[in-house]
């Protein structure tokens, strides 16, 4: 995210652009960033469709401030400015933005309008620092959230872009020394937030799914397809962390308990046993898109997904989503 130089053919096409009153022109340049600035975004809300409509609003401030832009900076550099400081005066419009008080004792915080990012929305040629999977997985982004805003900004600037200090403080109007003592603060909260992860969010990090993650996921699936409890319990880590969101209720729970508690809930009962699945990625995480037929119903409807963190062959991390009415999940609605 550093500037390389002071004036390149990006910079020097969108000041032309900006100087006629292209619109076509400046849309086309500013395009090419979408998919970054959304994650950016992304990273700030922990929203998919909050993500998207900030990515526009940034476009919008973009093209009303087009004449400030003198090339000083590099472009990319200019609209992530812009995308911060919209996030930030998005979130001091909503009082529904921060995590709350778990209803269950021992379940800490929740997040209850964390969404899921789809796979196919991340940038096609990613620079590392901006789609490292560490980075983009769930565990991450709802543990940034646990950040004030304008200190989860200079966190999401400084250790996932990498920009330096006075580049974040520029972008945020802060002095140095406050980027610095916000970062600090940051990131004792973060060690807090995801004890036992790397913390090296700039060291070479993993993009794919390792095979032992597809296979679980395989098996999670071909559990649910034969009503196989005993094969979905057995897959299950005995410390599972659990939730399906929006409902509240973050769990740690046995394996046995949280697959009694979804029979005793309605799941694998009859008019609710006969499922399929199909594999996939979101925050580049492994996931499973599942798909239930009921006894009025011929086709088999897209019911949930749920997105699983996989440690030695386990899930440890299970969060469910309704996947009904999100159709930038880019999944067929019936199988």
């Amino acid at each position: 995210m550093t500037d390389a130089r002071a004036l390149g053919a990006d910079e020097a096409a969108f000041i032309a652009a900006a100087r006629s009153h292209d619109a076509a022109r400046f849309a086309l340049i500013t395009e090419r960033h979408r998919r970054e600035l959304q994650v950016h975004c992304y990273r700030m809300l922990a929203h998919y469709e909050d993500a998207q409509d900030m990515t526009q609003e940034t476009f919008l401030r973009a093209w009303s401030k087009r004449e400030s832009f003198q090339g000083h900076a590099a472009l990319r550099t200019w609209l992530y400015r812009i995308a911060t400081n919209a996030c930030l005066d998005y979130l001091e419009k909503r009082n529904d933005r921060t995590p709350v008080p778990a209803d269950l004792p021992g379940a800490g915080s929740e997040l209850h309008y964390l969404q899921p990012y789809p796979h196919r929305m991340l940038p096609e040629d990613p620079q590392e620092s901006v789609v490292a999977r560490e980075t983009i997985e769930l565990a991450f982004i709802v543990a940034v959230q646990h950040l004030p805003p304008r200190q989860r900004a200079v966190f999401i600037l400084r250790d996932v872009l990498g920009w330096p200090a006075s580049k974040a403080a520029d972008a945020l109007e802060l002095t140095v020394a406050s980027v610095t003592s916000a970062l600090q603060r940051a990131r004792v909260t973060i060690r807090q937030q995801l004890p036992g992860r790397r913390l090296d969010w700039r060291s070479p990090a993993a993009h794919e799914l390792s095979q032992d993650e597809r296979s679980v996921v395989r098996s999670y699936i071909d559990a649910h397809e034969r009503n196989d409890l005993d094969g979905l319990t057995s897959l299950l880590r005995d410390d599972l962390r659990f939730a399906m969101l929006p409902d509240p209720g973050t769990v740690t729970t046995t394996a046995k308990d949280a697959v009694d508690g979804w029979v005793a809930g309605g799941l694998f009962q009859r008019g609710h046993d006969d499922w399929r699945g199909i594999t996939t990625t979101v925050n580049r995480m492994p996931a499973a898109a599942l798909y239930l037929r009921t006894p009025d119903n011929p086709e088999y409807r897209l019911f949930a997904i749920a997105v699983l963190h996989i440690a030695d062959g386990k899930i440890a991390e299970l969060t469910g989503f309704d996947a009904t009415d999100k159709p930038w999940l880019d999944l067929p609605p019936a199988l």
